[in-house]
């Protein structure tokens, strides 16, 4: 068996992944334009964000089950073109409704490839660098993150923000000819091999993932969220900390690559209590904060979609709905706790939702990575 790891398919999934992030986060640095150029307020523009988050969450269950005998390629490949179209409205609309009718769109197609960039890598892998593949490939989050967003915020300052989501969509376009040419086809699943949702979670560790992904991610989110007014009352400056978390990140997906394969309850442990302890530090020291934060956080997209693994596609949808659904709620609970207490409690709504994620992670996670289902 070939012992290399398929490194030119992988990158062109971690491109993959770098587009869905890039997509969703870049209204938020655009906000101003855009508001400014569909005649709508920058609150109203600012849902942009959330329709794309939510089409995601609603379309990756429903559509899992609607393809799951298509082919994987296929699949994969009908997803990009999804983005190119969402994308390609978004430069040409003049109309807010089309717009954000265009975010839904980009919206549905990030639920199709997260539901299936997990399986796609670990698929290409062989037995024993699984793990590492998967590291490959969300290397596109924090990368889209601390790289991307900035970089599309800056060319929309200087020529415009349709001009960068054209960008996208031509790297979209690339994309489709790079996965044609590199990446590996696989069947989808039969009609007999197909795993009800109910059946997924009776498998042994499936559950105790999904609560922990639900727990972690409002955890992260209810601060994310509201980093600048946070950092309004704890002190420090909020580019930096965003800078240091996701170049923080980059450094944590890269650790997390080196060792899931042999460690991964212990990372996943060690990720937690980063992200818990980063949390009550921000106030005191938030720039030697925002780096455990990204260590902690960096690498755990990577650790829960490979402890899921074994559960298929089903289980990685029910991921991709439990990850977005929870971002969607840190920012409703956030918004809670910031009005009812002030930002000082939110190292402490984040501990508190980490605490029972570290005793599930000690109990009912298994260390051992899954293999790869054919």
């Amino acid at each position: 068996m070939d012992r290399k790891l398929p490194v030119r398919a992988l990158i062109a999934l971690a491109t993959a992944a770098f587009i869905t992030i890039l997509t969703e986060a870049l209204p938020a640095g655009l906000l101003t334009g855009m508001s400014a150029d569909l005649r709508v307020s920058e609150s109203a523009m600012g849902q942009s964000v959330t329709i794309y988050a939510l089409a995601t969450a609603i379309a990756a269950i429903p559509l899992s089950l609607i393809t799951a005998r298509w082919r994987r390629k296929r699949l994969l490949l009908s997803a990009i073109v999804g983005f190119a179209v969402g994308n390609t409205i978004t430069v040409i609309s003049t109309s807010y409704v089309l717009t954000m009718g265009a975010r839904f769109i980009a919206g549905v197609a990030a639920g199709v490839v997260w539901s299936l960039l997990a399986g796609y890598a670990r698929r290409m892998a062989p037995e024993g660098l699984q793990g590492k593949a998967m590291a490959i490939v969300m290397a596109g989050i924090p990368v889209a993150l601390s790289l991307g967003v900035p970089a599309g915020t800056f060319l929309g300052g200087l020529v415009g923000w349709r001009v960068t989501f054209a960008v996208v969509s031509v790297l979209a376009v690339v994309l489709i000819v790079w996965i044609a040419a590199a990446v590996p086809d696989y069947p989808g699943q039969q009609a007999g091999e197909r795993v009800s949702f109910r059946q997924t979670l009776t498998i042994p560790g499936v559950a105790a993932v999904l609560f922990v992904v639900i727990a972690f991610v409002l955890a992260h989110n209810v601060i994310y969220t509201y980093i600048a007014p946070f950092l309004n009352y704890a002190g420090g400056d909020v580019d930096l900390v965003l800078l240091l978390l996701g170049a923080a990140s980059m450094v944590g997906v890269w650790i997390v690559g080196a060792y899931i394969d042999r460690n991964l309850r212990l990372l996943l442990i060690v990720s937690t209590v980063l992200v818990a302890v980063a949390a009550v530090g921000l106030t005191g020291s938030p720039y030697v904060a925002a780096v455990l934060w990204g260590l902690g956080w960096g690498g755990v997209p990577t650790l829960l979609q490979t402890a899921i693994a074994h559960g298929g596609d089903t289980a990685q949808a029910m991921l991709v709905t439990s990850w977005n659904g929870s971002m969607a709620g840190g920012g409703v609970v956030g918004g809670v706790f910031l009005d009812a207490f002030g930002p000082a409690s939110f190292p402490w709504v984040v501990v508190a939702l980490l605490l029972p994620v570290l005793a599930v992670v000690l109990v009912r996670v298994d260390g051992r990575v899954p293999q790869a289902q054919n």
